[in-house]
C-alpha cells in the first residue's frame, strides 16, 4: 500500500472481520471454560485457578516477544501478513481442542491448550493490530480503520452472548453444548475471514530507515513521552472497565436481585457500544481525537456514579445506565488505538524505525495487567469486608463495598485518565508534521 493513500472499503471490511471472531474468543475463554473445566469436568476449582494462572503469565510474557519478532522479520510476503497467516492455523486449532474436552482431559490438558491458544492468540493479535495501526497515514484514516476493527469485535462479542443465551433453551443443551457452538464458529469463522484479510488487505509501508539494537529501542520508548502518557491513560481506563465487568454478575444478582437480566444488559451494553462509534468518530472530527475520549469517558463517570446508589428492583435506571455507558465505550474502544498510531509516528520520525509491533504489544500487555488488577484488587477487598456468596457472606459492608467498587471507584479512575488526556499533544496538525517528516527521510 503506498504513503499517502487510503485504505478502500473492501479492503477495511476485510481487514475488521476477523476482529469478530476473535472477540468471540473472550467471553468463553474467560468466563465458561473456568466454571465448565471445574463443575463439568469435576475438576479442583483450585487447580483449574492455578492452570489459568500459568496461562495468563506465559501470555504476558509473548506479547512483548511477538511484538519484537514481528517488526524484526521482513519477508516478502509482508511482516504483517505473513505473521497473521502463520497464526490463525494454530489459533483455530487451540480454540477447537479447549472448547471441546472430553470426560478424562485433565489439569494437564486445560494447561497445554489453554497455553497453546495464549501464544497462537498473541502472535496472531499482535501483527493484526500493528497491520491496522499502519494502514493509513492520515489523523482521521486511522481513526476508521479502529472504528471499523472494534465495531466488529462488539458484533463478536454480542454473537456470544446470543449463543450462551439461545443453546440452552432451544437446543436442551448446557456449557458443554455452548463451548462446542464457540469451537464451531471460532474455529471455522476465524480461518475463512482471515483469508478474505489476506487477498483483500494491502500490506502496508514500512518507513523504516534503520533498525535499532533492542537496547536502544527500549531507551526510544522510554523517551516518548506521548506514549507512555498514552499508555498510562489507557492502563487507568482499562482498570476502571475491568472493574465493573469483573464485578458486572455479582452487582447484577446481588445488589440488584436481577439476576436473569444480566444477558439483556450486556447485550443491551454492547450494541449500544455498536451505535455510538459513528458518533465518536463525527465528535473526532469536529475536535481532536484526545479530546473526544475524555468528553465520552466524562460522559460515562456522569452516568456510572448513580449505579452505587442503586438497589433491588432499580433494573429501568439500571437499563438506563447500560445504554449510556455503553454508548461511551463505543469511544473506549476506537479512539485510544487511532491515537496510538499517532504515538508511533513520534517514535518513527526520532528513531528511523517504525516498530508498531512491539508498541502494539505494549499496548495489548497494559490491557491484560489492568484487568488483573482489577480482578486482584476486588476480590480480596469484597471478602475482607464480608461478601463472599460461595460462602454464604452478604454483609451489609460487603454489599457496599461491591456497589461502590463496582460503580464508585471507575469514576475516580476515569477522571484520572481524563486529567492526563484533556491536554494531549497530538492533534491533526501536529501528526500531519510528523508524517511529513518520516516520509521525507524515507
Amino acid at each position: 500500500m503506498r504513503a499517502g493513500r487510503e485504505l478502500s472499503l473492501a479492503g477495511l471490511v476485510a481487514y475488521a472481520l476477523p476482529a469478530i471472531p476473535f472477540a468471540a474468543l473472550t467471553l468463553p475463554l474467560y468466563i465458561v471454560v473456568p466454571s465448565y473445566y471445574a463443575e463439568g469436568l469435576g475438576l479442583p476449582l483450585a487447580a483449574v485457578g492455578n492452570a489459568l494462572l500459568a496461562v495468563r503469565l506465559i501470555d504476558a510474557l509473548a506479547d512483548p516477544a511477538v511484538g519484537v519478532v514481528a517488526d524484526r522479520w521482513r519477508p516478502s510476503f509482508g511482516r504483517r501478513r505473513l505473521w497473521f497467516a502463520a497464526a490463525m492455523p494454530p489459533t483455530a486449532i487451540a480454540a477447537w481442542m479447549i472448547f471441546t474436552p472430553e470426560r478424562g482431559d485433565g489439569i494437564g490438558y486445560l494447561l497445554l491448550w489453554g497455553a497453546a491458544l495464549s501464544i497462537a492468540w498473541t502472535a496472531a493479535l499482535v501483527p493484526y493490530n500493528a497491520w491496522g495501526a499502519e494502514l493509513s497515514t492520515s489523523y482521521a484514516g486511522r481513526s476508521r480503520i479502529a472504528a471499523w476493527r472494534e465495531s466488529a469485535a462488539l458484533v463478536g462479542t454480542l454473537i456470544a452472548l446470543s449463543l450462551q443465551a439461545i443453546i440452552p433453551p432451544t437446543l436442551g443443551g448446557g456449557q458443554a453444548e455452548v463451548l462446542a457452538s464457540y469451537a464451531v464458529f471460532v474455529g471455522i469463522g476465524l480461518p475463512l475471514l482471515a483469508i478474505g484479510t489476506l487477498t483483500l488487505t494491502p500490506e502496508p509501508v514500512d518507513a523504516s530507515r534503520r533498525r535499532l539494537s533492542f537496547r536502544d529501542g527500549l531507551a526510544a520508548m522510554k523517551a516518548n513521552t506521548a506514549f507512555v502518557r498514552l499508555l498510562v491513560a489507557f492502563f487507568i481506563n482499562g482498570f476502571a472497565n475491568g472493574l465493573p465487568a469483573t464485578l458486572f454478575l455479582f452487582f447484577v444478582s446481588e445488589r440488584l436481585a436481577a439476576p436473569d437480566l444480566a444477558g439483556p444488559f450486556l447485550v443491551a451494553y454492547f450494541a449500544a457500544g455498536v451505535l455510538g462509534v459513528p458518533f465518536w468518530l463525527w465528535l473526532a472530527r469536529r475536535t481532536s481525537k484526545h479530546r473526544a475520549w475524555c468528553l465520552a469517558m466524562l460522559l460515562a463517570s456522569a452516568v456510572f456514579i448513580l449505579a452505587p446508589l442503586l438497589g433491588p428492583g432499580d433494573v429501568v435506571l439500571f437499563g438506563l445506565v447500560c445504554l449510556v455507558t455503553g454508548a461511551a465505550v463505543g469511544a473506549d474502544l476506537a479512539l485510544p488505538p487511532s491515537i496510538q498510531a499517532d504515538v508511533i509516528d513520534v517514535d518513527t520520525a526520532a528513531s528511523g524505525e517504525q516498530r508498531s509491533g512491539l508498541y502494539l504489544a505494549a499496548w495489548g500487555l497494559a490491557t491484560k495487567l489492568a484487568l488483573a488488577a482489577a480482578v486482584g484488587l476486588a476480590f480480596p477487598v469484597l471478602a475482607a469486608a464480608g461478601f463472599d456468596p460461595a460462602a454464604g457472606l452478604r454483609e451489609p459492608l460487603g454489599l457496599t463495598t461491591l456497589a461502590w467498587l463496582y460503580g464508585g471507584l471507575p469514576v475516580a479512575l476515569k477522571l484520572m485518565a481524563v486529567w492526563l488526556m484533556w491536554k494531549f499533544p497530538l492533534d491533526e496538525a501536529s501528526q500531519k508534521e510528523l508524517r511529513a517528516r518520516i516520509e521525507a527521510a524515507a
